[in-house]
């Protein structure tokens, strides 16, 4: 069996993108009608988290328990990881020990050097640059609501963040139309933009970004690691804001997704969350399925 790893939605082919949705959604079908499988019993996952988090370390957490593994927590302030040892030596040796590794960390250099010397699979559960995992959750969730993504249109409003470079590969890979709308000197990394140029644009107005669009998604103007920055930050994003007003713009049927946590009165209205429009709550719930299927394909599938 190849080792596989999961670092960037680019990792997966379009093909294995899509059957990874689907299995999402039949697993969660499943979880459902209280059928229980537990194919990985004795397998161990590995939890490194060098930044802090909810949704992600329960999910995965949670997901594991439920294909019948384990997890481990490591933190910096409980491993030798947070005292200098190199990531080489971490990864050699937590690949003797666990099955799978997930990590949530800043530079996403980290990741790449830990898969390049890792001997299982490893999994980019949030970089500064990336976030892959997100994606994997925001696309059952589409399907689930409206079917195939594949033809819509996108708008992302916003920070040119992590979750917009992972919607960027996610326009590429599940062939969607992603119009961006962000301040400038906010904007995505371009060499991602480069590779999928043909399903991105830019737009300077949100307006315009919103229009006849199927999807609206934003986030967090502050990310993660950014919060000396919040006052020029808010400053700068001060028109880039989803309301209900706003949505009136997209498709009738349109809906809303942000990651969370949210900031209600920055990067969306206080209503917004609680809107018709909003599938914020199912989205949150599939990262528990869509990486329990991402999981079982890092354990079991040939390349």
């Amino acid at each position: 069996m190849t080792l596989r790893h999961f670092l960037t939605l680019k990792d997966l082919s379009p093909t294995e993108l899509h059957a990874l949705i689907a299995r999402a959604i039949e697993m969660k079908q499943a979880h459902k009608s209280g059928v229980i499988t537990e194919p990985f019993k004795q397998k161990i996952l590995g939890m490194i988290f060098e930044k802090s988090s909810t949704r992600t370390r329960v999910s995965f957490e949670a997901g594991m328990t439920q294909l019948g593994g384990s997890s481990i927590f490591l933190s910096p302030r409980d491993t030798q990881l947070g005292r200098g040892e190199p990531i080489e030596d971490s990864a050699r040796v937590l690949s003797r020990m666990v099955d799978i590794i997930m990590i949530r960390t800043f530079e996403h250099h980290t990741v790449e050097r830990f898969a390049q010397y890792a001997t299982v699979p490893v999994i980019n559960a949030l970089t500064d640059d990336f976030h892959p995992c997100q994606l994997l959750a925001d696309l059952q969730t589409f399907t689930e609501h409206r079917g195939s993504i594949t033809g819509k249109t996108v708008a992302w409003i916003g920070d040119g963040n992590n979750m917009c470079n992972s919607y960027i590969n996610a326009a590429g890979s599940f062939d969607f139309q992603l119009r961006i709308s962000c301040p400038k000197g906010y904007e995505p990394n371009t060499h991602v933009v480069a590779q999928n140029k043909a399903n991105v644009s830019f737009v300077t107005k949100q307006e315009d970004a919103v229009k006849d669009a199927d999807l609206v998604v934003t986030d967090v103007w502050a990310s993660m690691g950014q919060e000396e920055e919040q006052a020029r930050r808010r400053k700068a994003f001060a028109g880039y804001q989803v309301s209900s007003k706003l949505m009136l713009l997209a498709k009738e049927n349109a809906l809303f997704m942000h990651c969370l946590p949210a900031h209600r009165g920055e990067e969306i209205s206080q209503e917004m969350l609680d809107s018709p429009y909003s599938v914020v709550w199912d989205e949150a719930e599939n990262r528990l399925h869509s990486q329990k299927a991402l999981i079982e394909f890092l354990l079991t599938q040939k390349k």
